[in-house]
């Protein structure tokens, strides 16, 4: 699994620009993906270095429609936190 395989999209929501002034960081990531592989992954791609990763797994939501029912697909986020002394992502910081 490549680096960009694990880090799928940023997550952009109002309480992920909250954490951006402090190195906080949320990206969508790979179900399977563990949290050294996120860190590798956010470290090689951006040159920046990792402090700690915070994963949280959401299953799919059932959906109806009409009278067929199924589930949305579950998916898995990463709250990457970066040290004092590393540079921050630029991708982010047009955002913030």
């Amino acid at each position: 699994m490549t680096n960009y395989d694990i880090i799928l999209a940023p997550v952009l929501s109002e309480k992920s620009y909250d954490g951006i002034p402090t190195k906080k960081y949320t990206f969508k990531v790979a179900v399977n993906a563990t949290k050294g592989q996120i860190k590798d992954a956010v470290e090689k791609i951006f040159g920046v270095k990792v402090a700690k990763v915070n994963t949280l797994r959401y299953d799919g939501k059932k959906k109806r429609m009409g009278r067929y029912e199924g589930k949305t697909a579950q998916f898995k986020k990463a709250v990457v936190t970066l040290t004092e002394n590393s540079k921050a992502i630029e991708f982010f910081e047009s955002l913030a």
